[in-house]
C-alpha cells in the first residue's frame, strides 16, 4: 500500500566529492573508506542542512502538507540515515577513531532531534495545518502520517513550559550519554575463562580446539557465542558456575551505577511529562498503551505457565539426583539448568545438539534461508561483488522484485574485538519517495555466531539457526517497506518482533530444514529420526523457560514502572525479590549482576514484554501458512505486502485481521507454549 507521491526541496549544501557518504540515489556508501573525519563532515553537513530546512518550514506563510509535514519527513529521513550509519559504525567498525566519531555524531543528531521535536514554533505550523481543509481531506496513511508526527512532538515535550522543556532536553541528553557508556563498558569487558583439561570435559572437540593455547590450556572468551557450548556441555559444575558468573558480571564495575542513574533519570523524564512512571510515559505510543495492560498480560502468562514450570524443575532435579546421587530436596542451581536439560535431551530424547550442529554450517544455512525467503516472499537476493565494506567479514546483497531494486542488506555475522556483542537487525535507512525516485531501504544483520577457522566452518546450533531466521526476518521487514514517508517505516515497538518470530517456525518443518541441513564433512542430510527426536523434545522445560522470559519482563517493568525516588531499589535485590515472588526456583546467583550487561534495559526500556506480546500475533499469523503451505508464495507475498510492508501506514490489528481473514486470538500462541 502506498500513499500518493509529491516532491520536496533538495538540501542546500553537499558533501565534498571525496566523502564516502556522498553517493547518488540508491548507490551504496563507500564503507571501506569511511574515516572519523568522513563521519564528522557527513554529520555536520546533515545537521546544518536539517537546521536550515526546519527554519524554512517555520517561515512558511500558508502551511500545506507538502511544505510542512512532507518537508519534515525529508529532514527526518536524512537525520535518521546519518544517525543510524554513525551508530552502526560505532558498533561495528574495527577502527577506533571511526567508532569514536560514530558515537559522537549519533549523539549530536539525537540531541538535535530532541530540539527539533520540541520546537514550539515548528509545532505551531503543524497544528496550523491540522486545522486546514486540506488536512480534513486527508485519508488513510496520509492522515495517520500527520497525526503520528503531532503525537511524537507531544511525547517530546513540545507542550511543556520553557523551564520544564529545558529539563526535558537535559535529561534526554544525559540518558543518551549514559546509555552509550553502558554499551561501551559491556562490549569492552573482554573477560576470559582459563581452564585446564578437567575444566573443559564435555565441551565439543571443535570448540576446545578453537580456544586451546600453546601451553595446552584453554582460554574461552566470555561472549554470547561461547555461552551455549559451555553452559550446555561442561561436565564440571565449577566451570559452569565460573563461566556464568563472569558472563553476568560484564561491565558491572561501572554499569551498576550507570543503570541506577538511567532508571532515576527516566523516572524524572516520565514525571516531567505528567506520568506516574517512565513506563506509563513510554507505553503511550505502543500497542499495550499503559502499564496496567502490560502487567495484566505478564501476570496472566505467569499463572498459566507456572504449573508446567514447577514440573520442569522437578524433572531436571530428578535427573540430576539420579546421575549424581544428590539428595532429594536439594535446590536446582541456575548454572545447572541448561546442562541437565541438555543431558536429558541427549539421553532420554536422543537429541545431541552438538551433533546436530554438524549439519548446520553457516554457508549452507544462509543459502537455505535465502532460498526460503526468496521463494516465499517473491524476492531475489543478488550478492554484490567487490562491495565496499567496513570489514572483510561483511557481505552485501541487493534485493529485487523482478528487475526492480527493493533494498540492500549487509551481513556482519561474527564477533571481533570492540564490536557490539549481541544480535540485531539494524536499519540503516528507510524507504522513501524522493524527487529523484524511490529511495530503497538499507539494513544490516549484526550477529555474533562462532567464527569459522581454517579447519572448521562456523557450525550453528538449532537454537542459533533460530536466531538467524529471526534476525533475518527483521531484515525482510525493512526491505518490504515501500511507503512514501520514511517516518512511517517503523511499526509499533511491541509488534515489530512478531514479523521476525513468525519465521522461526520454518526450521521446525523437516522438509524445510532437510533442504539445507547437510553434514559439513559428508554432505549427508540430517536424518528424519533426529529431527523427530528434536520435535518430541521441543517442550522439554518449556514452562521453566517461559517463566525465565517472564522474569525478565517483570524485572524490566519493575525498573521503569515501580521506581520510588524516596526508596531507590537495589537492582540486585530486585532479582531475589522476583524469584521469591514467582516461587519456581532461585535463578539469581549471588555475587552476579546480570543487569549490568543486559542491552534491553539500557537501550530499550519497557520493551521486553513485547517479545511475548508479539509472539501472540506471530503464532496466530503462522496458522495461515500452516493451512496454505510453508512455501506458498501467494500467502508469502500477501504477508509481505499486508504485514511486513505496513510499518505505521495502517492500524496493525486491521492489517492482521485482513491477513488472517478473521480477528486475531491467542489460541495458537497458548498451544505453542507447550504448557499441557
Amino acid at each position: 500500500m502506498n500513499c500518493s507521491k509529491s516532491k520536496t526541496t533538495p538540501s542546500p549544501k553537499e558533501l565534498s566529492s571525496e566523502n564516502p557518504f556522498n553517493v547518488g540515489l540508491n548507490q551504496p556508501f563507500d564503507y571501506a573508506n569511511v574515516t572519523g573525519d568522513a563521519i564528522e563532515e557527513y554529520g555536520e553537513v546533515t545537521i546544518e542542512n536539517a537546521i536550515a530546512s526546519i527554519e524554512n518550514i517555520k517561515n512558511v506563510s500558508t502551511p500545506t502538507l507538502e511544505n510542512t509535514f512532507e518537508a519534515f519527513d525529508k529532514i527526518s529521513n536524512s537525520l535518521t540515515k546519518a544517525n543510524n550509519n554513525s551508530f552502526m559504525l560505532y558498533w561495528s567498525s574495527p577502527d577506533s577513531l571511526t567508532r569514536v566519531k560514530g558515537l559522537e555524531y549519533s549523539q549530536k543528531i539525537d540531541s538535535l532531534n530532541t530540539v527539533i521535536n520540541s520546537d514550539k514554533n515548528l509545532f505551531q505550523k503543524f497544528e496550523s495545518f491540522a486545522k486546514t481543509e486540506e488536512y480534513q481531506g486527508l485519508k488513510d496513511c496520509q492522515k495517520r502520517f500527520v497525526d503520528d508526527v503531532i503525537t511524537n512532538f507531544k511525547q517530546s515535550g513540545v507542550n511543556l513550559d520553557e523551564e520544564k522543556l529545558e529539563q526535558f532536553k537535559t535529561l534526554k541528553a544525559e540518558i543518551t550519554e549514559l546509555s552509550a557508556e553502558y554499551s561501551t563498558n559491556m562490549n569492552t569487558a573482554n573477560a576470559v575463562l582459563k581452564l585446564d583439561e578437567n575444566g573443559v570435559k564435555g565441551l565439543p572437540e571443535s570448540f576446545k580446539e578453537t580456544y586451546k593455547t600453546a601451553d595446552g590450556l584453554y582460554e574461552i572468551p566470555i561472549m554470547p557465542a561461547t555461552k551455549g557450548p559451555v553452559m550446555d556441555n561442561a561436565e564440571s559444575e565449577d566451570t559452569r558456575k565460573e563461566y556464568i558468573t563472569l558472563y553476568s558480571n560484564r561491565g558491572a564495575d561501572q554499569n551498576l551505577d550507570i543503570l541506577n542513574q538511567l532508571v532515576k533519570k527516566r523516572y524524572e523524564l516520565g514525571k516531567l511529562m505528567g506520568h506516574e512512571s517512565f513506563a506509563e510515559y513510554n507505553l503511550v505510543t505502543k500497542m499495550a498503551k499503559d502499564p496496567e495492560t502490560v502487567w495484566q498480560f505478564i501476570n496472566g502468562l505467569v499463572k498459566e505457565s507456572k504449573p508446567k514450570a514447577l514440573n520442569d524443575v522437578q524433572v531436571l532435579k530428578d535427573y540430576r539426583n539420579t546421575v549424581t546421587k544428590t539428595a532429594a530436596g536439594t535446590p536446582l542451581n541456575a548454572w545447572d539448568v541448561n546442562y541437565y536439560n541438555n543431558q536429558i535431551l541427549k539421553n532420554k530424547f536422543n537429541v545431541d545438539n552438538e551433533k546436530i550442529r554438524e549439519y548446520l554450517p553457516m554457508d549452507q544455512c544462509l543459502n537455505g534461508l535465502f532460498d526460503i525467503y526468496q521463494e516465499l516472499l517473491g524476492l531475489e537476493f543478488r550478492k554484490m561483488e567487490n562491495a565496499s565494506l567496513w570489514h572483510t567479514d561483511v557481505q552485501a546483497y541487493e534485493v529485487f522484485e523482478a528487475d526492480t531494486l527493493k533494498g540492500r542488506f549487509y551481513l556482519d555475522l561474527y564477533p571481533r574485538p570492540n564490536k557490539e556483542s549481541w544480535f540485531y537487525g539494524v536499519p540503516l535507512s528507510n524507504g522513501k519517495m524522493t524527487e529523484k525516485g524511490y529511495e530503497v531501504p538499507v539494513s544490516m544483520l549484526l550477529g555474533n555466531f562462532t567464527k569459522p577457522t581454517e579447519t572448521m566452518p562456523s557450525l550453528l546450533s538449532h537454537s542459533e539457526l533460530n536466531t538467524l531466521f529471526h534476525e533475518f526476518g527483521h531484515i525482510m521487514n525493512s526491505m518490504a517497506y515501500d511507503g512514501q514517508y520514511s517516518i512511517q517505516a517503523d511499526s509499533k515497538a511491541d509488534f515489530v518482533e512478531a514479523m521476525s518470530q513468525i519465521f522461526e517456525n520454518w526450521i521446525w518443518n523437516y522438509d524445510i530444514l532437510s533442504s539445507f541441513a547437510k553434514h559439513y564433512k559428508t554432505g549427508e542430510t540430517l536424518p528424519q529420526e533426529d529431527f523427530e527426536n528434536m520435535l518430541n523434545a521441543k517442550n522439554l522445560s518449556s514452562g521453566l523457560f517461559a517463566q525465565a522470559s517472564l522474569r525478565s519482563c517483570i524485572y524490566d517493568m519493575n525498573l521503569y514502572d515501580k521506581f520510588d525516588p524516596k526508596n531507590p531499589m537495589d537492582t540486585d535485590q530486585l532479582w531475589r525479590d522476583i524469584d521469591k515472588q514467582m516461587d519456581v526456583m532461585d535463578w539469581y546467583i549471588e555475587g552476579t549482576h546480570p543487569q549490568a550487561s543486559w542491552i534491553h534495559i539500557n537501550t530499550h526500556p519497557t520493551y521486553y514484554y513485547g517479545y511475548l506480546w508479539s509472539e501472540v500475533y506471530a503464532q496466530d499469523m503462522f496458522t495461515v501458512f500452516e493451512e496454505k503451505g510453508l512455501r506458498d508464495q501467494a500467502t508469502g507475498v500477501k504477508y509481505r505486502k499486508l504485514i511486513l510492508a505496513n510499518g505505521g501506514q495502517r492500524e496493525i490489528n486491521a492489517a492482521v485481521e485482513e491477513f488472517l481473514g478473521r480477528p486475531s486470538n491467542n489460541e495458537a500462541y497458548i498451544k505453542s507454549l507447550g504448557l499441557d
